[in-house]
């Protein structure tokens, strides 16, 4: 048991912190489309007539800032998980080698609850500070009705629902060929599971 436990705190840490350097990079989020942060749904309408009326570029430039944003607040997490992952109990450990294919991610997600989504929050917030007015800002509050606390929220949540899928694939990695790890716990416990 305490094998298992050293085992799924070595791979779900791995997991998390090869998320962490993946998203928190530049490109990270704005060169993979698989987790670009789009505006909201509700901007889209906002973003078309910005377009018409030739602010255009000031649309992309906040697309822009808000995956800079997510990017850069992303590595703030890294603590988190090395800590959230450290508490781990065995009986913790023990439900990722008999859950699912996503056992230990939905186990670290559900540790966080929304603590990351928190500790993104203020970095995401620098990185888009300079759209907390002028026109585009204006413009989104006068015919979407958000704000920039609205803006900043949503590109936290949306960064930190990111996260977790990228922490699932390498979860799935993991599981899938637990030698390639290179880590003998990681290979021994996972390779049990299968």
């Amino acid at each position: 048991e305490g094998d298992a436990a050293a085992g799924v705190r070595a791979a779900l840490e791995r997991g998390a912190l090869a998320a962490v350097q993946l998203l928190g990079r530049t490109d990270g989020f704005l060169g993979d489309p698989r987790v670009r942060i789009p505006l909201p749904e509700n901007l889209e309408r906002v973003a078309t007539l910005l377009k018409a009326i030739g602010q255009g570029k000031r649309v992309d430039e906040l697309v822009t800032a808000m995956n800079r944003a997510a990017e850069a607040a992303v590595p703030e997490a890294r603590t988190l998980f090395v800590s959230t992952v450290k508490q781990m109990s065995v009986e913790d450990a023990l439900s990722v080698v008999r859950g699912g294919p996503s056992a230990a991610t939905g186990l670290l997600q559900g540790a966080l609850g929304t603590r990351l989504v928190e500790t993104m929050l203020p970095s995401i917030g620098d990185g888009l500070r300079l759209f907390d007015s002028g026109v585009v800002t204006e413009a989104l509050r006068l015919v979407s009705g958000i704000d920039f606390a609205g803006l900043r929220a949503d590109v936290s949540r949306k960064a930190s629902d990111s996260v977790y899928r990228a922490i699932g694939r390498e979860e799935a990695a993991i599981r899938a060929n637990p030698a390639a790890t290179g880590d003998p716990l990681i290979a021994a416990v996972f390779g049990l599971a299968r």
